[in-house]
């Protein structure tokens, strides 16, 4: 991190704000902040003067903001003080009402969420990941290939969105000229109803999220009754730990793989691109070396974090950095700031 004196004037400015607002005026989870990029100088001054925060607004409610590497992991690891479990609010800062909860892996505490990551994460399996580079080169290359020259467009779209949407269909073993499907139903699945206007409702909202269980419905009655394949259907529906999930359940998982698939890897490929041209020296140094794509593709993730946060509730009052974290209270982990920690 740049000392604040070589600073761009804008980007001074903007962080003089962050470190001038009082400590009980912070509020992380501002839309606003990660728009104009001025959300890594709120972290940095919590990171220095208050890592364990309290704050409470009228959507959310009150919560805790863990901002240091160290107390992320603390909160993270320990699955005994820190619940994932969506019956005690999952992993989402907003508290849904309960029939309104999906039922997935990652909101689940262990051992059930062991039992159910297990059944599909041979998918990534580095023996299974080297069976598809050549599928994945291709397509990559035919992607990049059929960009335009001298003229704007949307990378976006072009780029992060199609080559991750393909990759998705093939994971699933889905049907190929309706992958697009996927993006939208990750895009409603993450959606806010009536704010950011992908949906206008929940009733919206569960409609097509309804057509999505129906659509994988059909696959997994196929799959169940046919020989264990390598996709994630079949693995879903072989295994022991899932193939006896509820419709809810199926539908949570479903969406599970289909946002962490989609969501994480489009906003890496686009903050990669973006952090490339930022730093234009570090794009050179990537073409006099090529080796260097080894490091390169996990420092992106550090740098982009595409999974901002995660919450936990705390199962018992316990102590972090000083600051007494009350039983229910909600725990935010940025993993945001935690990836920029000094």
């Amino acid at each position: 991190m740049q000392p604040p004196s070589t600073l761009p004037d804008a980007v001074r400015l903007a962080r003089e704000d962050a470190f001038a607002v009082p400590l009980d005026q912070i509020d992380v989870t501002k839309p606003r902040l990660f728009q104009n990029d001025s959300i890594g100088h709120y972290f940095e001054r919590l990171r220095r003067d208050d890592p364990v925060h309290w704050h409470h607004n009228e959507f959310y409610g009150g919560f805790w903001s863990v901002t240091r590497y160290q107390d992320i992991m603390a909160v993270d690891t320990n699955h005994a003080a820190y619940s994932s479990d969506w019956t005690h609010g999952g992993i989402s800062l907003f508290d849904a009402p309960m029939d309104e909860r999906l039922q997935m892996f990652i909101a689940m505490d262990p051992p059930k969420h062991d039992e159910q990551r297990k059944a599909v994460s041979p998918i990534v399996a580095p023996v299974n990941l080297a069976q598809m580079e050549a599928t994945i080169r291709q397509r990559t290359a035919r992607v990049l290939d059929g960009l335009p020259r001298n003229e704007p467009f949307d990378w976006v779209q072009r780029v992060s969105i199609e080559l991750t949407t393909q990759m998705l269909a093939t994971l699933f073993d889905f049907p190929f000229d309706d992958r697009h499907k996927l993006t939208r139903w990750s895009d409603v699945a993450t959606s806010i109803p009536g704010l950011d206007h992908i949906v206008e409702s929940m009733e919206a909202r569960s409609i097509e999220l309804g057509e999505c269980l129906a659509f994988f419905t059909r696959l997994w009655n196929e799959r169940v009754n046919a020989p264990p394949r390598g996709d994630l259907v079949s693995m879903l529906a072989h295994a022991p730990a899932t193939r006896h999930m509820s419709p809810q359940e199926f539908l949570g998982n479903l969406l599970l793989l289909i946002v962490g698939g989609n969501d994480t890897t489009r906003n890496s490929i686009t903050g990669g691109l973006l952090a490339l041209n930022k730093y234009p020296e570090q794009y050179d140094k990537l073409r006099a070396n090529h080796a260097l794509i080894e490091t390169m593709v996990p420092e992106i993730v550090r740098w982009q974090t595409p999974l901002a946060h995660m919450r936990r509730t705390a199962l018992e009052d316990f102590d972090l950095n000083g600051k007494t974290i009350k039983k229910g209270d909600k725990v935010v982990m940025w993993y945001i700031s935690g990836n920029r920690d000094e």
